[in-house]
């Protein structure tokens, strides 16, 4: 018998790390395991490692610069969470004596939303902005928001539950526009390596990106911090990285994640256009099936031509089946997705993205989530489509009325 082949769509959750990236974690664990603060020569080999990532994931961003200088750019983290979490926190405790206010917007990561409950507790005043339809913010009412007090904006760059991607160059422009010196934050943890970012451009202050979502090691991340930007230290060690993030540097996470990166960034043009394409494709065969919601953007683009939607992320939610109920049966036929954002593992309220677009507690209770990789075929797409079909009829037989 033929085994059934595995079609992974849950990429969003996490991605295969590529067979190169590996090879080369593998390498250094094994053979150039030195730690890069010794001072003999394993340990001067193990930090040439870390040099280089630096170098390779600042050229993603188009940031330049000296060796030195992209070592105060780029502060490798365990992830996206603590990278968010440094740059909130971090931030905030630094520019408290100019103000205490913050805004974010709804539909942020819990990693960025529970650091706000926690400035809260603080003391600090946080405004939450809302979205229209589709899941993205109004420029109006950040504008709105800004006050003289205002000391950081938060915005991700994509959700990762709906895929909306937010105006983050106009927000960086209206912000620094308004306010110099108010600092902006982008949690892009689901938008790097899937779009190309460029800080400088786009006035963003800080950056945080996670490993494990562009087909590198779990574990590893990074804050990009723009120059002249100074945040308080949110753990306390042995002073590496300039005193930002003590701990011994995890190299090979590090190498691993900014090979990833840079393999991402020599395709980038041609995996998204053909990840947009699959979208498309994708949609259009939910269409057929009926009594299907596309959650967030459905159009790549928006009137103007200007894309609104990421290229890998496809909420959506089948009338009268449980999400649960979807998830196993898909699992069955060996279609991997996710019935919310693995983020939250577990949790059964409503996600504070569903709640912003206006969603009803029993449409969300039948969502589940499609995310692609550059090794998703249209293949896996048609089988995937093709397994709908054929199940969603079935399912909804059993819904009690």
């Amino acid at each position: 018998m033929n085994e059934k082949k595995e079609i992974y769509l849950d990429n969003s959750a996490t991605t295969k790390v590529f067979p190169e990236v590996a090879q080369l974690v593998m390498k250094i664990m094994t053979e150039d395991y030195g730690n890069p603060s010794s001072m003999h020569m394993a340990g001067v080999n193990a930090e040439g490692y870390v040099k280089e990532a630096t170098e390779k994931i600042a050229k993603t961003l188009h940031i330049k610069g000296s060796s030195g200088d992209l070592a105060k750019r780029i502060i490798f983290t365990s992830g996206g969470t603590e990278s968010d979490n440094l740059a909130i926190i971090g931030a905030a405790e630094s520019m408290k004596r100019k103000g205490m206010h913050i805004i974010t917007t709804r539909l942020e990561h819990p990693a960025v939303l529970n650091s706000m409950k926690e400035l809260e507790e603080r003391g600090f005043t946080v405004t939450y902005l809302g979205c229209d339809e589709r899941g993205r913010i109004r420029l109006a009412d950040l504008e709105a928001a800004i006050t003289p007090e205002t000391i950081l904006v938060s915005v991700m760059h994509t959700n990762n539950e709906i895929g909306s991607l937010q105006p983050i160059a106009e927000a960086g422009e209206l912000i620094k526009r308004i306010g110099q010196d108010t600092l902006f934050h982008v949690d892009a943890v689901q938008g790097y390596g899937k779009a190309d970012i460029n800080p400088v451009k786009m006035h963003i202050d800080m950056l945080s990106v996670s490993g494990h979502k562009l087909h590198g090691p779990k574990g590893i991340g990074f804050l990009y911090v723009a120059d002249g930007v100074r945040l308080k230290p949110v753990s306390y060690g042995g002073g590496q990285q300039g005193g930002l993030r003590s701990g011994t540097l995890n190299v090979p996470g590090i190498a691993g994640m900014a090979l990833a990166s840079e393999m991402l960034y020599s395709t980038l043009k041609e995996d998204t256009e053909r990840m947009y394409a699959l979208r498309e494709h994708f949609i259009k065969g939910l269409s057929e099936i009926g009594d299907v919601r596309v959650n967030g953007p459905i159009s790549n683009t928006d009137e103007n031509g200007t894309y609104i939607a990421a290229p890998h992320i496809v909420s959506t939610s089948f009338k009268g089946v449980r999400s649960e109920v979807l998830l196993h049966t898909l699992e069955d036929a060996g279609i991997y997705i996710s019935a919310g954002s693995a983020c939250s593992s577990h949790k059964r309220s409503m996600s504070s993205t569903m709640q912003a677009i206006g969603m009803s507690e029993d449409l969300a209770g039948s969502t589940v989530r499609f995310s692609f990789s550059t090794g998703t075929t249209e293949e896996d797409i048609d089988t995937c489509i093709a397994v709908l079909s054929d199940n969603i009829p079935k399912l909804r037989k059993f819904v009690r009325m």
